[in-house]
């Protein structure tokens, strides 16, 4: 099993591009500007920006939804319909709220956690039974913060915690090409050890 489709969850639009709820958009940005000729491009099919990459020697589509999150999974559905994309061969790379600023997990399957972009996906592939890669950014809670929830991820991440997801994202871009070729156990023990 490998994986065939990468998603970057986030909100379209310049007013979100640099709050914590796009931290899947930034990730997957920063994967495509470090292939050579991969451009994510507009596909109005799929209402989204997409790209087809080589990593690892395989083909890899990767996609930024560009409805709004709780409707993100209109664009995954649509592509992995199109292109025969089984569930079991998508990551999903989303902000975390469960996890401190600069943690990062892999797994596969689980609840959505609240999460409304997840919801979405797993409602539109009829099941959890994807892959994701969880970016921590933190709660409002646990870095004592009065803000709501809903407020919080639509907020920009303070200096400190900006620095340590942007460390995240780059440890998280080094096991991409294991988890594209199915090495999910290593790519695991790479990603979880400090």
């Amino acid at each position: 099993m490998t994986i065939r489709l990468i998603v970057g969850l986030g909100n379209p639009g310049p007013e979100y591009e640099q709050t914590r709820h796009n931290a899947g958009f930034w990730l997957v940005d920063n994967l495509a500007r470090g292939l050579p000729g991969c451009f994510l491009q507009r596909e109005s099919r799929f209402n989204a920006l997409a790209a087809k990459a080589s990593i690892a020697g395989k083909e890899v589509w990767l996609l930024e939804p560009q409805t709004y999150m709780n409707r993100s999974g209109q664009s995954v559905g649509g592509l992995a319909r199109f292109f025969k994309i089984n569930p079991d061969e998508v990551l999903v790379v989303h902000d975390e709220l469960d996890l401190p600023p600069g943690a990062a997990k892999l797994k596969k399957g689980g609840s959505s956690g609240g999460h409304n972009g997840l919801k979405d996906i797993t409602a539109a592939l009829g099941t959890q039974d994807y892959w994701r890669l969880r970016l921590g950014i933190g709660h409002p809670r646990t870095l004592y913060l009065t803000q709501n929830v809903a407020d919080f991820v639509l907020h920009r991440p303070r200096r400190e915690e900006q620095l340590l997801i942007d460390e995240a994202i780059e440890k998280c871009l080094k096991i991409i090409p294991l988890v594209v070729e199915g090495k999910f156990p290593a790519a695991t023990m790479q990603l979880h050890t400090p």
